[in-house]
């Protein structure tokens, strides 16, 4: 069977090859239809870019990392799996790297490119916040930043709607008319990244309706964003007393562990109480009853992350210094599921 070209990519997805190099080199200004055909007919052909000869060309190892906070929480995880298939396409191998959520690990994976054979860094800080940005001067790397901890003018950086996201969650909820809605994941940490975004989007959708936020519905995971801590924050809301006929958590792992303990309460979802997640993740489809929950974009992020990465490496190889950082900023859409009421 004839191995497929990027020209075979090309008349399948009814685009020109430059469309489909752009698109595999992360070009941010593509519509995000186009986008989703190239990467479709990419899948469909089996279409790898080989690029061993220009990395001989180039020296370099064809080797990147990727350092996350961790691969137990699953939307790391499958960042992580979107990110090693959309390398592969491109003939480039990840080392991944779990920072353990802490500011040493995070230190560490910044110098680790110093001392090993890696080309460069997609980056997902949780501890290092914006008075760290100075850190990401002068690394000798190209790097994309992930993420909304720590924002730089002088590094390429793919992020997600996470105010929007969170918003469109709440408004799902309160177009069902539920009005006691919790949000879970709070965290005390003065700068806590999307946690700060997410419960921002929450706050504007209910003062948009003129419904102030009620502090008995905040369920705190200091902790972690995983099931368990969900669970917890749950029950600590309905301890309060408080009446709840919604929960907006601010990822799935979040939004299982509070589904198990309402449930275990018995409460019905969504008949009582409707949950709305965020992350899409692969059990959200699977639980009892299916969890509705934002898509941020994951597999975008990965491919533009990945191709951004690709470029600046590419512009290293020829000697090309500098160009203007991009800035991408991932689609979002709300999956609707069994988990909130259905729309009137």
């Amino acid at each position: 069977m004839p191995v497929p070209t990027m020209a075979d990519v090309a008349r399948r997805a009814g685009v020109s090859a430059k469309t489909v190099s752009n698109v595999l080199a992360g070009y941010p200004y593509i519509r995000e239809s186009t986008r989703a055909r190239v990467l479709a007919a990419v899948d469909e052909l089996g279409y790898e870019l080989n690029v061993t000869a220009r990395n001989f060309r180039s020296g370099r190892t064809g080797v990147i990392g990727l350092a996350v906070p961790e691969l137990g929480q699953p939307y790391f995880g499958e960042l992580a799996d979107e990110i090693l298939a959309a390398a592969r396409r491109r003939d480039l191998r990840v080392v991944v790297d779990p920072t353990g959520f802490t500011r040493e690990g995070e230190l560490a994976a910044l110098r680790e490119p110093r001392r090993r054979l890696v080309d460069g860094l997609i980056f997902s800080p949780a501890t290092l916040v914006q008075a760290d940005a100075d850190l990401l001067d002068g690394l000798g790397y190209p790097l994309v930043l992930l993420g909304e901890q720590m924002f730089s003018d002088k590094v390429d950086h793919v992020t997600m709607h996470n105010v929007d996201g969170a918003r469109a969650a709440t408004d799902l909820l309160l177009d069902a008319g539920r009005r006691r809605i919790a949000a879970i994941g709070m965290l005390h940490a003065p700068t806590a990244g999307s946690a700060t975004l997410r419960f921002r989007g929450y706050r504007e959708a209910l003062e948009a309706r003129g419904i102030a936020v009620d502090d008995r519905l905040l369920g705190w995971a200091d902790e972690g964003w995983h099931r368990g801590n969900g669970a917890r924050a749950m029950a600590a809301v309905l301890d309060s007393g408080v009446e709840v006929d919604g929960v907006v958590a601010f990822n799935d792992a979040l939004a299982l562990g509070a589904m198990y303990e309402l449930q275990v309460r018995g409460r019905s979802i969504p008949q009582d109480v409707g949950v709305v997640g965020f992350d899409d993740i692969e059990d959200a489809r699977y639980s009892t009853p299916a969890l509705t929950t934002v898509d941020p974009g994951r597999r975008d992020v990965a491919e533009v992350a990945v191709g951004l990465l690709d470029r600046r490496l590419a512009d290293v190889a020829r000697g090309v210094v500098g160009g203007a950082p991009v800035l991408h900023v991932a689609d979002m859409r709300l999956v609707e599921r069994g988990s909130t009421p259905a729309r009137p």
